[in-house]
């Protein structure tokens, strides 16, 4: 019996371009998913790097781009968060069954970026148990230490917890540690589709 759900954030509830950012990127001349860029990235996404330092530290590296332009680039990726899915989530809520945790692999500029476009983001955000940002706690999916950091700190038990990811290296994480899963697909599944889409589990 599932009593905790985990959601990831991106391509879950704020729809996503992934494709975007590196298309972006690469229209300036700028390798965003080189070797050297995605140590840098993957740093900035666990907070072990300031956003000053990242930018600063692009420009060195392509001494051509702006600031404006490489925040520009960077939150390319992010779309549109349907309200319609805050209301679902407020649903579950309403059912007072379950624990609901978020956990995003995420970072300062797009949670700016998400605060100044979604307006009911500080709604959205009170709607969980506990809101667990990559950048806050230090540890980014799909590493294990993540998720063994989530089982603990809410002293959850993985046969009665049920993460929810469109990133199947995520899901396959956190299935070997003995939690349910769904990866969805966010170009065929919507969220609001959980109690159908796994219904098995509730």
């Amino acid at each position: 019996m599932i009593n905790t759900i985990i959601f990831d954030f991106g391509d879950v509830f704020i729809n996503l371009d992934k494709s975007a950012t590196p298309k972006a990127f690469k229209q300036l001349d700028v390798d965003y998913t080189g070797q050297k860029e995605t140590l840098l990235n993957n740093k900035y996404e666990i907070g072990l790097c300031t956003t000053e330092t990242l930018i600063t530290t692009y420009q060195q590296w392509y001494p051509h781009l702006s600031k404006k332009q490489f925040i520009d680039c960077w939150n390319a990726i992010l779309l549109d968060f349907p309200s319609y899915r805050l209301d679902f989530l407020k649903k579950i809520i309403s059912l007072k069954k379950y624990r609901l945790i978020l956990l995003s692999n995420t970072n300062d500029l797009h949670i700016d970026w998400i605060k100044n476009h979604i307006t009911f983001y500080e709604e959205f955000k009170a709607s969980f148990d506990v809101f667990y940002l990559s950048q806050e706690i230090h540890f980014r999916k799909p590493n294990a230490d993540i998720f063994e950091f989530v089982l603990k700190e809410n002293q959850l038990i993985p046969d009665q917890t049920l993460f929810i990811d469109d990133t199947s290296a995520n899901t396959q994480t956190a299935k070997s540690l003995g939690i349910h899963v769904w990866n969805n697909n966010p170009k065929t599944e919507d969220i609001i589709n959980l109690f159908t889409s796994k219904a098995d589990l509730f």
